[in-house]
């Protein structure tokens, strides 16, 4: 069942997606080669508890960190380790933030050092396809036009797009009502409607879209070892208008020359 937001709580999101926000904004500061992924998990848990946020992805389902560390041929779901980030990786960086008993979740996908031309035009496309699954998020519009959207725009590209993971409604769980896929047909699946708070993630990878899951039950790996880039928002509908609660400007503002 999908839950709809009132104006009141749709207004309490927008302080957990702020938070989360500015969460990338500060790990955006410490990206760069020679810093390993559970440094930068710990300064987004210390920074999202000095900020009155729990980290929400931190031991759900036994998850055990609040970052979820997407390096290179990962999709989804990395732990973060003592692995050492190397000029030429691309890392996603994505987490929830639980404020005032609402959830904000986004990612984004980091170049680290000079990063090859190919990688780099994954993830502008990847981040096109986001906003572009955004403009389809129209009111009376159905969840398969945003997949839709998503899909062509990589796909016209030469990308595939990742099936067995999908964006989510979001509000007092993290993962809620409606799936949202990355692929699918126009016209189909739920009409989005005032009050609905929901999560576009494309998850886009340079070769096939098959992946594998990792012998820990978590990370998820592109099968031909290419790679993967992922961005999300978190959006809600308030008043015939789609509002993205969630922004990018902190990691802008953070990495002004190395913003992608």
């Amino acid at each position: 069942m999908i839950y709809l937001k009132t104006p009141e709580e749709i207004e309490t999101m927008r302080s957990s997606s702020d938070l989360v926000s500015r969460v990338l904004g500060e790990v955006a500061r410490w990206i760069e080669p020679g810093i390993s992924t559970r440094k930068l998990d710990t300064i987004a848990r210390e920074f999202i508890l000095d900020n009155g946020g729990k980290p929400a992805c931190l031991g759900y389902e036994g998850f055990p960190g609040t970052l979820c560390i997407e390096v290179n041929d990962t999709v989804v779901h990395g732990f973060p380790s003592d692995y050492i980030l190397r000029d030429g990786d691309i890392i996603g960086v994505d987490t929830v933030v639980e404020k005032d008993g609402f959830m904000g979740d986004s990612c984004y996908t980091f170049a680290v050092g000079t990063v090859s031309e190919d990688k780099l035009a994954l993830l502008r496309t990847t981040k096109e396809s986001l906003y572009k699954g955004i403009e389809a998020a129209r009111i009376g519009a159905r969840i398969g036009d945003v997949s839709n959207a998503v899909q062509t725009y990589c796909e016209h590209r030469g990308y595939s797009l990742v099936r067995e993971m999908t964006g989510h409604g979001i509000g007092r769980s993290m993962h809620e009502s409606p799936e949202v896929p990355n692929y699918g047909r126009r016209g189909i699946g739920p009409r989005i409607q005032n009050g609905m708070c929901f999560c576009i993630e494309p998850m886009v990878n340079m070769g096939s879209r098959n992946i594998v899951i990792g012998p820990d039950g978590w990370e998820c790996r592109t099968r031909d070892h290419k790679p993967s880039a992922h961005y999300e928002h978190t959006l809600a509908m308030l008043n015939d208008k789609l509002e993205i609660l969630t922004t990018f400007d902190y990691i802008q503002e953070a990495i002004p020359d190395k913003f992608i």
